[in-house]
């Protein structure tokens, strides 16, 4: 696709299950003391209108790191240092005046602190952090985090004299102090927190871990985003708490055809909620496939070590529990050839070791870069 400059906007219809997010060949490197981290080398991927996407793989794989670009948010001494990544953007006011158009907006070339990635940024796409105590100010409450969110990003229709709504919405203002408190409190009881008219006041630390992370997912949802980065968001909740929040996030995609990008290390999790599967190693895309084929016909090594480390119910076989042989490489210094191969049980000397695996065309929507697939 051809590069389009970040403030030129085209046009496309509108359908319910468009590109939302596109990304092209991304590639984001951290230059450190050391040498040069390849945080993610080459991902390409679309997120759809009501599609949730999974993103799974070993810590340290790329999977945060490619949500902070989406987002322009790459800490340093990171930067994107190649690729596309293009939204196919109807801003807030066209949709609720009923428009039908698409803006496409290159991220990538976005000034990351520009008023344009601010507009997006939470609102448009809002992210669901992995660590609630390190992404919460600690001297604002739980509401105060809340009606921020919303105080920026939350839109309503203005209304003509005796709330009789006018027939085409051109106007429209922001939700006020009370509207936003209410707003809180309405989240704070959906995800799941008791009490929340009292809990809307308290502070981070006046919260339970799980509490936090509730909270986290209350300010993500409250500005109703087109499209949800859920980075590892039940991991601090049981179980009866986990199911309620995938409940919420699978009501949203209903009700507002909401994408979500899901990034976990739970695979129960990922096959119940995800449509596509995209699997990580070392900054490398190494398969993408649809739910049911990634779990019931993997095709690359790693992917099938990661299914087969996954614990089982059903009667005790006596066996130890499979693992993955050998240890992550050091990202400043990776093996030549297929990142994989010193850990691969299909290692082929003098070829995995030698030659960079291309992205293959497996089967209908499932790609997998391995050696032994291509022809």
């Amino acid at each position: 696709m051809s590069t389009i400059p970040a403030t030129q906007l085209t046009t496309a219809p509108q359908d319910t299950r468009r590109t939302l997010i596109e990304v092209r060949d991304l590639k984001v490197e951290f230059n450190i003391r050391g040498g040069v981290v390849k945080a993610v080398d080459g991902l390409t991927l679309d997120i759809k209108c009501g599609q949730t996407v999974g993103i799974i793989g070993e810590s340290g794989c790329g999977k945060s790191v490619t949500a902070r670009a989406i987002l322009r948010m790459v800490p340093k001494p990171g930067k994107i240092t190649g690729g596309q990544i293009l939204y196919y953007r109807v801003p807030r006011q066209k949709k609720l005046a009923g428009s039908n158009e698409v803006e496409v907006i290159e991220l990538t070339k976005l000034d990351p602190d520009g008023e344009v990635i601010r507009q997006i940024r939470g609102g448009e796409i809002a992210m669901i952090f992995q660590e609630p105590m390190s992404s919460l100010t600690p001297v604002y409450t739980a509401g105060t985090h809340i009606h921020e969110a919303v105080s920026l990003h939350r839109l309503l229709p203005l209304k003509t004299v005796g709330d009789q709504m006018v027939e085409r919405i051109t106007q429209y203002r922001k939700v006020t102090r009370e509207e936003a408190r209410e707003i809180a409190v309405q989240m704070l009881r959906r995800v799941g927190i008791p009490k929340p008219e009292q809990r809307v006041d308290s502070y981070p630390h006046q919260l339970s871990g799980g509490q936090r992370q509730r909270v986290m997912i209350a300010i993500a949802l409250s500005t109703e985003p087109d499209m949800l980065i859920a980075d590892e968001p039940t991991t601090a909740l049981d179980v009866s708490i986990e199911a309620q929040i995938l409940d919420i996030m699978r009501e949203l995609q209903q009700t507002a055809n909401m994408a979500i990008m899901f990034i976990t290390h739970n695979l129960g999790v990922i096959a119940s909620m995800a449509d596509e599967i995209v699997v990580m190693y070392m900054g490398k895309q190494v398969e993408r496939a649809k739910v049911v084929d990634l779990f019931y016909n993997p095709k690359h090594p790693y992917t099938k070590a990661l299914l087969q480390s996954v614990p089982k119910l059903g009667p005790k076989t006596g066996q130890r529990l499979a693992s993955i042989e050998g240890m992550v490489p050091d990202p400043l210094h990776l093996p030549t050839g297929c990142v994989f191969h010193p850990r691969c049980p299909a290692f082929i000397a003098g070829k995995c070791d030698r030659h960079v695996p291309n992205w293959v065309q497996v089967g209908d929507n499932h790609w997998v870069r391995c050696l032994l697939y291509e022809e």
